[in-house]
């Protein structure tokens, strides 16, 4: 799916991402015992899920999610703050990929029915390709064109 191996272009489409395709980039691993229940191993984290951190100075807390911020990239979870100088408290962000789910939210119909299937995303049928010596017998000789000459100008 990845188009392009620049960096600066890689960085380019997350941060120009539609919502759509950002929530794709929300994906978190499941624990050991909803892999093997829902034989799926990673889901987009959603707000309602209980998650645990896995990385950095609040390793090992676990809480449920309150929001996702897809325009930045983050999600807080709740339990996870920190208070500020003036003494009020603000939840911490934290980038999905550095969690893992604990418990889903299943409020929702469609994330029930693809967790039935066993696929975390529908999967579309690809019509059926013909085989490769087919093809070569129905392609057309591609037409040249001549290259025009430029004129030079006389001064």
């Amino acid at each position: 799916m990845v188009k392009t191996t620049q960096p600066r272009k890689q960085r380019k489409m997350l941060y120009q991402a539609p919502s759509h395709i950002r929530y794709k980039h929300f994906t978190a691993p499941l624990s050991s015992s909803l892999r093997a229940s829902h034989n799926v191993g990673s889901l987009p984290v959603r707000s309602g899920d209980t998650v645990r951190i896995m990385r950095g100075d609040r390793k090992g807390l676990e809480g449920k999610v309150t929001r996702v911020d897809r325009k930045k990239y983050k999600i807080f979870v709740e339990g996870v703050s920190r208070e500020k100088v003036d003494g009020t408290t603000t939840f911490v962000p934290i980038h999905p990929s550095k969690v893992m789910i604990t418990s889903l939210n299943l409020d929702d119909k469609w994330r029930r029915e693809s967790l039935k299937a066993g696929v975390a995303v529908p999967e579309v049928e690809k019509p059926e390709e013909k085989p490769v010596e087919e093809e070569k017998k129905t392609e057309q000789p591609k037409k040249r064109r001549k290259k025009k000459k430029t004129r030079k100008s006389v001064t």
